[in-house]
């Protein structure tokens, strides 16, 4: 089972948790995924086109541990573009409920001065926590 955590008097974050407090389970690390398929290709070179896939790709990991979106605990994004993730909030969220409904785990964003994959724009990774 998972928690916010959320300080007394503090206001509540939009698309994301200051903390996650979660019972004793099996911890789930998924690496880095970026904006290509499955068969390793891009398909957009759009900002929110690569966050979307990079969020399928997260959710398809979870799903072949068992795990669903509610069981992720923290998330990380880096990015390569800060003004492209802030020009593209709006889109970014719709496409981020699309893909994960409404649960939003405790996360960090940092903009890097590159990805390995030199078309990729975005990295997600997620420590998930599956029920015992």
């Amino acid at each position: 089972m998972h928690g916010q955590v959320l300080p007394e008097g503090w206001v509540v974050p939009k698309g994301y948790a200051n903390g996650i407090l979660c019972d004793s389970g099996k911890t789930l690390f998924i690496g880095g995924q970026i904006g290509w398929n499955a068969n390793g290709e891009f398909e957009s070179d759009d900002f929110v086109g690569q966050t979307k896939q990079a969020l399928i790709n997260v959710r398809e990991v979870l799903s072949a541990a068992g795990a669903r979106p509610e069981h992720m605990a923290r998330m990380t994004w880096y990015l390569t573009s800060k003004l492209a993730y802030a020009e593209n909030l709006r889109p970014i969220g719709q496409a981020y409920r699309e893909v994960m409904g409404r649960h939003f785990p405790a996360m960090s964003v940092f903009q890097v001065l590159a990805l390995i994959e030199d078309r990729a724009q975005i990295e997600i990774e997620v420590t998930a926590v599956l029920p015992s």
